[in-house]
């Protein structure tokens, strides 16, 4: 599969060399973090199967402004699995003591939280409330809402890499991204790169209402951005209906043209709504 890995491998690379890496405990080994940047920490939490490159378009915009904090999750990219990989607090616990770490004297923080990011986020603020100022959650499940059935291709048991790429390739259309066209080298390659690697079954920590049962713990605000095409938790009002069930103040912006990887897909959008709440996030 080294010649399907290779697609679009340059612009990750560069970014990551342009990091700083650090490592903090988890499990029997660490959580890796990467950040780039100057200015008030901004944590960004990436997907199920991805790692801190789901942000790769977006990270050269935020670090402008921002020491932009993205780790692999436990369990998945080069983080190792936490003491406890089948809950949502089993995973936060970690990522908390790393944030205390980390930035302990910038707290508390804003957390963006894409997918599965988002519900580890969301238990976050419910264990360590005190670490988060604001919850930004993007196409996030555990909502409750009914989902979309859909069909993916199953590489498990294939032998043959081109066949196994093209079971990675044909998921990425039908759950991450919405126009094909937007499915270019480097989605590509993130996806063949990334989702072996994930060793947690991020379903049972997330589905029904993993985000909910989280958010009820704690009363930080909770905003949230939604692509308009997003295939797995579609309808962008009534994911929005069912975050103002426990946020009534909520700020629920939505991406045109965008899928569930909507920060990828449409970044110029994405990055239009969320430095909108970062700007409110400010003045409060």
């Amino acid at each position: 599969m080294t010649e399907f890995l290779a697609l679009g491998a340059d612009e990750e690379l560069r970014l990551e060399q342009a990091a700083q890496r650090f490592e903090t405990p988890c499990g029997e080994g660490s959580v890796v973090w990467h950040a780039w940047g100057a200015g008030p920490p901004l944590v960004l939490l990436h997907g199920a199967h991805g790692s801190w490159a789901h942000w790769v378009r977006n990270i050269p915009h935020l670090a402008a402004r921002y020491t932009v904090w993205a780790p692999d999750l436990p369990g998945f990219g080069d983080s190792a699995l936490p003491t406890d990989p089948s809950s949502g607090r089993g995973s936060a616990e970690p990522l908390a003591a790393g944030l205390r770490e980390l930035v302990g004297e910038h707290l508390p923080l804003t957390i963006v939280g894409f997918s599965y990011g988002g519900v580890i986020a969301s238990w976050i603020a419910a264990i360590e409330p005190a670490l988060v100022r604001r919850l930004i959650l993007v196409d996030v499940g555990g909502l409750g809402t009914p989902l979309e059935p859909l069909r993916f291709a199953y590489h498990k048991g294939l032998e043959d890499d081109a066949a196994v790429a093209a079971a990675h390739l044909h998921n990425l259309g039908v759950l991450m991204i919405a126009d094909p066209q937007r499915i270019d080298d480097l989605a590509r390659h993130l996806q063949l790169k990334n989702v072996p690697k994930g060793r947690i079954n991020p379903r049972p920590i997330s589905m029904p209402t993993g985000t909910i049962d989280a958010l009820r713990l704690t009363n930080v605000p909770v905003d949230a951005i939604w692509g308009d095409r997003d295939a797995p938790h579609p309808n962008p009002q009534v994911q929005r209906t069912a975050l103002l069930q426990l946020r009534p103040d909520l700020d629920f912006r939505v991406v045109e043209g965008a899928g569930h990887w909507s920060m990828y897909e449409q970044p110029e959008r994405f990055h239009r709504a969320l430095d909108d709440l970062l700007a409110l996030a400010r003045q409060e």
